[in-house]
């Protein structure tokens, strides 16, 4: 974890000064005066230069005020440390003062090197935005132990790859040895390599002899044992006055992480010995009984646990959980279910031995042919032969004996089955086979590879729960585990309450969203989180001459298909945007498999019959369950042929509905370049440190390959603001990196070029180019959305991505380092909000979920950091899930209610539909990007994760293997927003 920042040492200031004002002087001479949006105030001018030459570091005591704003009028301008600026050198870049082509001069860039001078945003205060409710919250309160804790290392001998062996060992130590050796202590262990106590004991260094029998190896035979030595040596001991004081919000330094680890740990040492431990879940098939998901899998129900530090102190956070788990059925009745047929009395294709192997290949069974013995075995392949023909050698002499023969003579077992293949167990130098009846799949394995869209809404129908549900359910869990009555919590002088902890909220205000003068209804006040179109028209509707429709549903007759463009064009036309009622050829009918010459034909023969002017817009209507050509189709459209493109699947073909033709038309604007709506106080330069200058906002995000997939590239996507005061168009962009690489690796990049030398690129810079010509200025300030970081790479995206925005800034021009405000967006937390009264539906929408608006920035949130959770939408089914928004870094000094309100009044202008939606814009756009992007890599790439050919220009992580670019998105694609 970093450290917050710190002031600069008397060395940092001397060497910073003769910088500083050379800064003061290019800038002051340099800078143009700043270009005015017309409906802009001109009063606000000399602020906006003044914040263009801004290039600081938020300092602890920078000053701030409450209610819509940043830096007070009357503070002088900060400059950045040279220490914490990216990494020192001469780099050779255009200099561009329109951002296109110039000469070229040396420009020295500090950027950020120095770890000790990079920290997280403090808190600036509390918001007061938003009518005043308590929610309640999945956090209990845990009170602090009032003693230092041990740390002690355990070495185990011979090495145990497994934690639940581990485990095993370390009870029967604690067993033998607690009321004697270990001085009646009862430590908490790890699993791996540490055992912590609640004082000392007895001893500093002690070697112990541990022998575990396996109760496995049945009652009549002789059971195998197995000894160890265990080593266990003090290391140090956790101070927990430190933890204490950071709670206390006394400290501004690293969260004492060891201590709070330790914490973790202890709390869920009984529930690892009582449930099946999954991550920081806990599952267990007698929490509820588990439900049946379809190919021979079951959902279990269980709880997430985790230990956070709050501005409550230490904070227990309960959360409801399921997961898939294999059913533990004979092995012949598995693969009964998963090809779902009768595959005893029938021979298996390939295809079935490909699934099955996929299917069971490190899967545990155990053996049911041998009485009480129950060993087990995990699956390495299947036989490509039938057990009938199966020999092996018995003897060195290379005698062979089949595998039925040898299960009749040694177990008395018959081989039924003799047609179907055997399961391979062990390594591949010593294979044993094992007759599919004669195994038994092992209870409590997770299945971690890809669910299929039935067993996903059959999972899902089993975790979704009503607010009052899922608290009632986290209560009986509480209750249940009883905590303060667990041994290892006692020992270690932890208490935890019982009650959900009661939490200060406000609901902030909807926005007032603009809508074309046109139109009846010419503004909007969304109400709990919803709107519609009705009386009203885009604000900017497009107009739409040229298009056409492939028809790839065999389903879909022409007239059908006619019939429901002609419906689509007419929604268009009532929403606001000039759309052709025609199209310009007639409907094309293809098969799904000829997706590419269908393409191409309709896109050149438009071609011809305008004489070189491009197609505007292609329809696409699509079988239901339509493979891979939905993918197929957007990647050829958008990095091919430059086509704009909508699909439209037949189940919406054949009933229509005038809400679906809606949501349509407002995705097929927002392709073309036109806005829906912008919010009100956008236009009016009403929005605090957004309104006063040229502001762009970023959202980012990377989407990973599937748990199983282990070498195909992640995919980064950047969009970006390319309208201004409206805030409201995103472009996007996208490139492949190495395999789960969290870092974006092409937000900024330099080469070398023959000619011109050093040449700068990468996403951020493309984004502020465009910004500039789309509005004819460049950016004074800078909003950064980044989703899909977990806590612990904080830190490492930080200081890499605001590394790579500096020099995508200074690569453009001298001294060019607009202030930078980086957030990171977080979903996939276990926080959920309640309402205090589920009977006051006052204080709940519809779905009995919290209002829209709701913000908690206390109580639950960081003791220090500027953190709050927004519940921005309102809730559909199930229980809401607040987005967690977490500042790491901010130069443009908002205020709590700044980032707040705008966060929320963003979370209004999402595109696809007329509802708040859960996440910042930006960052969902990222996300669809991303996603989308995944389409682009190439067959061959998207099943193995490399393909074969050319490597082109490719993204790198440090010392990593290059990793071929995805096909370059076409210009026109590139400037609207072709992911949504």
């Amino acid at each position: 974890m970093p450290m917050r920042q710190t002031k600069e040492s008397p060395e940092q200031r001397v060497l910073m000064q003769p910088h500083m004002q050379n800064n003061t002087v290019n800038q002051a001479q340099s800078s143009p005066k700043t270009a005015r949006s017309p409906k802009c105030p001109a009063s606000q001018e000399p602020q906006n230069k003044k914040l263009h030459s801004q290039t600081s570091l938020p300092s602890k005591s920078r000053g701030r005020r409450r209610g819509g704003g940043g830096r007070r009028p009357d503070q002088g301008d900060i400059f950045m440390p040279p220490s914490s600026r990216p990494c020192t050198g001469n780099v050779v870049v255009a200099e561009r003062s329109n951002w296109s082509v110039g000469k070229l001069c040396e420009v020295e860039t500090n950027f950020l090197s120095s770890s000790k001078s990079l920290g997280f945003a403090l808190r600036p205060g509390y918001g007061q935005l938003g009518a005043r409710c308590v929610v309640k919250a999945n956090h209990f309160f845990a009170e602090l132990p009032n003693k230092d804790l041990n740390h002690y290392d355990v070495t185990i001998t011979p090495e145990v790859a497994s934690k639940v062996v581990n485990r095993t060992i370390m009870a029967e130590l604690v067993r033998l040895y607690r009321e004697s050796d270990l001085g009646k202590r009862l430590p908490a262990y790890d699993g791996r390599k540490s055992l912590y106590t609640c004082g000392e004991l007895p001893f500093s260094w002690k070697e112990f002899s541990i022998r575990l029998v396996d109760e496995e190896d049945g009652i009549n035979c002789p059971k195998r044992e197995r000894e160890y030595k265990v080593v266990i040596k003090f290391v140090a001991r956790v101070n927990m006055h430190q933890l204490g004081q950071f709670l206390a919000g006394k400290r501004a330094v690293d969260a004492p992480q060891q201590a709070i680890q330790i914490l973790d740990i202890v709390l869920r040492e009984l529930s690892s010995k009582r449930y099946c431990p999954v991550g920081r879940s806990f599952f267990s098939p007698d929490i509820k009984k588990p439900q049946r998901l379809g190919e021979g899998l079951e959902s279990w129900r269980g709880f997430y646990q985790s230990i956070r530090p709050t501005q409550m102190g230490l904070s227990l956070n309960i959360d409801m959980a399921s997961a898939a788990f294999i059913e533990p059925l004979p092995v012949i009745e598995f693969v009964a279910q998963l090809l779902g047929k009768d595959m005893i009395s029938r021979p298996l294709s390939d295809s079935d031995r490909v699934k099955i192997k996929k299917a069971l290949r490190g899967v545990k069974v155990e053996v049911t042919h041998r009485g009480h013995v129950r060993r087990k075995y995990r699956v390495s392949g299947l036989t490509s032969q039938p057990t009938r023909e199966l020999v092996f050698p018995v003897d060195d002499d290379s005698n062979m004996k089949s595998v039925v023969e040898y299960f009749q003579e040694m177990y008395g077992f018959t081989i039924q089955h003799t047609h179907l293949p055997c399961l391979q167990v062990g390594n591949q130098k010593k294979v044993n086979y094992l007759p599919m009846e004669a195994c038994k799949i092992v209870r409590g394995q997770r299945y971690t590879k890809r669910l299929n869209d039935k067993q996903i809404t059959a999972l899902l129908r089993v975790t979704c729960q009503r607010p009052r549900d899922q608290e009632n359910d986290i209560l009986k869990t509480v209750e249940h585990n009883a905590y303060n009555q667990d041994p290892y919590a006692k020992e270690f002088g932890i208490k935890v309450t019982e009650k959900l902890a009661s939490v200060e909220a406000r609901v902030l205000p909807a926005p007032w969203l603009k809508y074309h003068d046109a139109g009846r209804e010419k503004d909007c006040l969304p109400q709990v989180g919803q709107w519609n179109m009705m009386n009203k028209k885009m604000i900017n509707g497009m107009t739409v001459n040229r298009w056409a429709c492939i028809n790839f549903s065999r389903s879909v007759q022409e007239s059908v298909a006619r019939g429901f463009c002609n419906e689509l064009a007419q929604m268009c036309q009532v929403s606001g945007m000039e759309f052709n009622p025609e199209p310009i050829i007639p409907i094309y009918t293809a098969r799904p498999e000829q997706v590419e010459k269908a393409l191409k034909h309709v896109y050149h023969t438009c071609m011809n019959k305008f004489k070189g002017k491009e197609l505007e817009l292609l329809l696409a209507i699509l079988p239901d369950n339509n493979g891979s050509l939905y993918g197929d189709l957007k990647r050829i459209c958008e990095t091919d042929l430059g086509l704009i493109s909508q699909c439209c699947l037949t189940k919406h073909v054949f009933k229509v509905t005038k809400q679906y033709l809606a949501n349509v038309s407002l995705k097929i604007n927002v392709k073309m370049g036109g806005r829906n709506t912008v919010l009100l106080d956008a236009i009016s330069c009403r929005i605090p440190l957004v309104s006063d200058i040229p502001t762009i906002i970023f959202g980012a995000d990377v989407t990973h390959p599937e748990n199983g997939e282990d070498s195909s590239p992640s995919i980064a996507a950047v969009v970006a603001s390319q309208d201004w005061p409206e805030v409201t168009k995103y472009a996007g962009l996208v490139c492949a990196q190495a395999h789960r690489q969290e870092l974006i690796q092409d937000l900024y990049k330099a080469w070398h070029d023959p000619v011109r030398g050093t040449v700068s690129g990468g996403m951020i810079r493309d984004l502020l180019v465009s910004f500039r010509k789309a509005t004819g200025q460049k950016p004074l300030r800078i909003i950064f959305y980044r989703d899909g970081v977990s806590e612990g790479q904080f830190y490492q995206v930080l200081l890499y991505e605001l590394d790579a925005i500096r020099k995508a800034c200074a690569s453009l021009e001298p001294n060019y380092q607009p202030p930078v405000t980086f957030i990171v967006v977080q979903k996939r937390h276990h926080t959920r909000l309640f309402p205090n009264n589920h009977n006051d539906h006052r204080s709940t929408d519809r779905s009995g979920n919290i209002l829209p608006g709701t913000v908690v920035d206390s109580k639950i949130c960081h003791p220090s950091e500027f953190d709050f959770y927004l519940c921005s939408h309102a809730g559909i089914q199930g229980t809401s899930r607040p987005a967690h928004y977490h500042v790491l870094w901010d130069e443009n000094n908002f205020t709590a209610d700044g980032i707040q309100s705008l966060t929320n009044n963003l979370c209004y202008t999402y595109a696809r539909c007329t509802r708040s939606v859960s996440v910042v814009p930006p960052a969902y756009y990222a996300h669809l990007a991303a996603f989308r992007a995944r389409f682009y890599l190439e067959p061959d790439m998207q099943e193995n994760g490399s393909g074969g050919g050319e490597v082109g220009k490719s993204s790198r992580a440090n010392g990593e293997s290059r990793v071929r670019a995805l096909p370059a998105l076409k210009e026109n694609v590139k400037r609207v927003m072709f992911y949504c």
